[in-house]
């Protein structure tokens, strides 16, 4: 088997990793503070608190989470055919 083959698996696990971190984040937030009654929901810059956590901090989030994964963790593989050379 290619070893590219090893490194593509890694790091699909990656991203699955991190599209749970996003969907987690966002269902906590969006059913934990968003599932009570409206006229008790806290506001921040004019948006339901449940929906700034959720939506726009998770964005700013998973945009951080996505730089340090690319620039720490993922590695250029060449994608040209390998050459035997014996």
């Amino acid at each position: 088997m290619d070893w590219r083959f090893k490194v593509a698996n890694r790091e699909a696990w990656i991203g699955v990793a991190l599209a749970a971190i996003n969907f987690l984040w966002w269902y906590g937030f969006a059913y934990g503070l968003g599932s009570g009654p409206v006229s008790e929901y806290q506001f921040i810059f004019g948006m339901p608190a449940w929906f700034f956590y959720s939506c726009v901090v998770g964005s700013f989030l998973m945009i951080i989470l996505v730089i340090i994964v690319v620039k720490f963790f993922l590695t250029e593989v060449p994608l040209d055919e390998e050459e035997d050379h014996s």
